[in-house]
């Protein structure tokens, strides 16, 4: 066995000691309390609709709703106010 092989074979084993031990450690750790989360609430929203027969059927159509982040934020609740946005955007 050359030097490398047995370099080779003492950081192969080494890395996956590391990583038992690593995921062991996590796995007997006790979990911390979770904590309160910031929680945006919607309008109430109102349907006024009329009934149609059981045998109709309705087709709804399909709607993709897709975003991004304008920046990196660790909390993703918008709590500026209407005022406050348009102050933001007006470069107020």
């Amino acid at each position: 066995m050359t030097n490398d092989n047995l370099f080779s074979a003492v950081v192969t084993f080494s890395l996956m000691a590391g990583a038992t031990i690593a995921f062991g450690a996590d796995l007997v750790q006790s979990s911390p309390a979770p904590t309160a989360k910031q929680m945006a609430t919607l309008p109430t929203v109102t349907v006024v609709g009329k009934r149609i027969a059981a045998t109709d059927r309705i087709t709804l159509p399909t709607v993709t709703v897709t975003g991004r982040r304008a920046a990196l934020t660790e909390v993703a609740a918008n709590t500026r106010t209407v005022e406050q946005q348009t102050e933001c955007a007006e470069g107020g």
